[in-house]
């Protein structure tokens, strides 16, 4: 397996991390037995830590189905290199960075990690063109 499969499997698990830490915060404040049902009536705020994971959860699946391509499109074209590898590991690091930041509210530096997301999935990108 290349680097950038392995990281784009770390990612997987990743995002499957942040589908279950919103659900635990849901489960924490509304109970388990709301979780189990068909949760018809809406309850309100999960709570300002809940709402920031799940915001950063839709943040991450905004820009992974472009990572997975990415780096699917580099390992077929067999252009992997340098900057894929460098890409595909300021992209993890970078999202998993994002995940406290965002839930501990911290401004800035929470823009700055998703700026070098974003970078690194450019540096994928740009590879598959030089």
């Amino acid at each position: 397996m290349t680097t950038e499969l392995f990281y784009l499997a770390l990612t997987l698990i990743l995002a499957l991390i942040q589908i279950f830490l919103p659900a635990a915060g849901r489960v924490a404040r509304f109970g388990l037995a709301w979780n189990a049902g068909a949760r018809d009536e809406p309850k309100g705020s999960a709570g300002p830590v809940t709402g920031r994971l799940e915001r950063a959860q839709a943040n991450l699946f905004e820009t992974l189905p472009l990572f997975i391509g990415a780096v699917l499109i580099a390992h077929v074209a067999d252009a992997n290199s340098a900057w894929t590898v460098w890409g595909a590991g300021l992209y993890f690091w970078a999202r998993v960075a994002y995940v406290p930041l965002y839930a501990l509210g911290v401004p800035y530096v929470r823009s700055l990690a998703w700026l070098v997301s974003l970078i690194g999935l450019v540096l994928i990108l740009a590879a598959l063109f030089i």
